[in-house]
């Protein structure tokens, strides 16, 4: 069974031609955490005067406070006041909690969840500190990208890797192709930004495999979803 990639372990998620086909890789059955060293903060430029660059200043931190449970996940800005992360990181929730890179508050309104792919909007009262640029194209396999979030509910990483693989979704094959980076990640990066060399988003993380992999929904997934005004549902908050 796949853990979610939220901290304190869930369910679930994080987590052709003529000749025949090689045999696919087989399905991953459950997520396990590689605990290797997590690289500090980096920055690429545009640093704002408190030190932090425009790739840290889009990620947020989620703690979602549910009905006899409590998990963290993260998630990214797309503009002053929404936030894209997750499903399974604001599934069961009572109350989502909101915090920016340089520790402030933010107040959650209401979140959305996706029926199709592992994605949710969260909206906001207060102003988001930063959004990025989406990218008009999915990255390619080779290509650079850096994952921005909170592993472990704990401080803001920016983690490199590359896209290795592009398959349909283990989790969910209606959902079609996702990539695949080496770009290690922990329960609570859920929901974390994929950027590409130029800083743009180009996809969302949601799981991972045994063998360190990390699955991201594209960018042209998000895309699409988002032009799409019945691809979210409003969340309705459980009761305790």
């Amino acid at each position: 069974m796949i853990r979610r990639l939220v901290g304190i372990a869930v369910v679930g998620l994080l987590a052709g031609c003529s000749a025949l086909p090689a045999m696919p890789a087989p399905v991953p059955t459950r997520v396990e955490p590689s605990m290797g060293p997590v690289p500090a903060p980096s920055s690429s430029g545009n640093l704002s005067p408190d030190g932090f660059d425009t790739a840290q200043r889009i990620a947020v931190r989620i703690r979602n406070i549910g009905c006899g449970a409590l998990s963290t996940g993260s998630g990214f800005a797309i503009d002053d006041h929404t936030v894209i992360t997750n499903r399974h990181v604001v599934a069961d929730t009572s109350t989502l909690q909101v915090s920016t890179y340089d520790g402030r508050d933010v107040t959650a309104d209401e979140a959305s969840t996706a029926g199709l792919a592992d994605l949710a909007i969260v909206r906001t009262t207060d102003t988001l500190p930063a959004a990025p640029a989406l990218a008009d194209a999915d990255a390619q396999i080779g290509d650079a990208v850096t994952v921005v979030g909170y592993p472990l509910g704990r401080a803001l990483t920016v983690t490199p890797g590359h896209v290795v693989d592009r398959r349909t979704d283990p989790l969910n094959e209606n959902l079609g192709q996702v990539l695949v980076t080496d770009a290690p990640v922990e329960p609570g990066s859920s929901g974390s930004a994929v950027l590409d060399a130029d800083g743009r988003v180009v996809g969302v993380v949601y799981a991972k495999d045994q063998n360190g992999h990390s699955f991201v929904v594209p960018v042209s997934t998000l895309r699409a979803m988002l032009d799409d005004d019945t691809a979210f549902t409003p969340l309705t908050p459980c009761t305790s």
